[in-house]
């Protein structure tokens, strides 16, 4: 059992870093500075993941870093779509 936590708990780590390799393709692309949605998504997802295995751990200190993440991330996502969604209203009035 304690090789599968660890293996989620690395699976977890790469999928959480992977969020900084998307970012930089992106911006590689563009010439400039820009964060994807998907940094957000892997965001939530590693950070969800590393979450269970800090839980897992009983690590007081990772749990509270990685909860305060997840709502900082769930935020970014909120106004990216709340953005779009009001763009779509106004594109619809015109």
């Amino acid at each position: 059992m304690d090789t599968l936590w660890l293996a989620l708990g690395f699976f977890a780590q790469i999928l959480f870093s992977a969020r900084f390799f998307v970012q930089w393709l992106a911006s590689e692309k563009a010439k400039k500075s820009v964060v994807p949605v998907l940094f957000w998504y892997l965001s939530i997802a590693g950070s969800g993941l590393l979450l269970l295995y800090a839980i897992h751990r009983k690590d007081p200190v990772f749990i509270l870093g990685q909860s305060t993440g997840i709502i900082i991330y769930s935020r970014n996502l909120y106004f990216i779509y709340r953005e779009k969604n009001e763009k779509s209203i106004e594109s619809m009035g015109d």
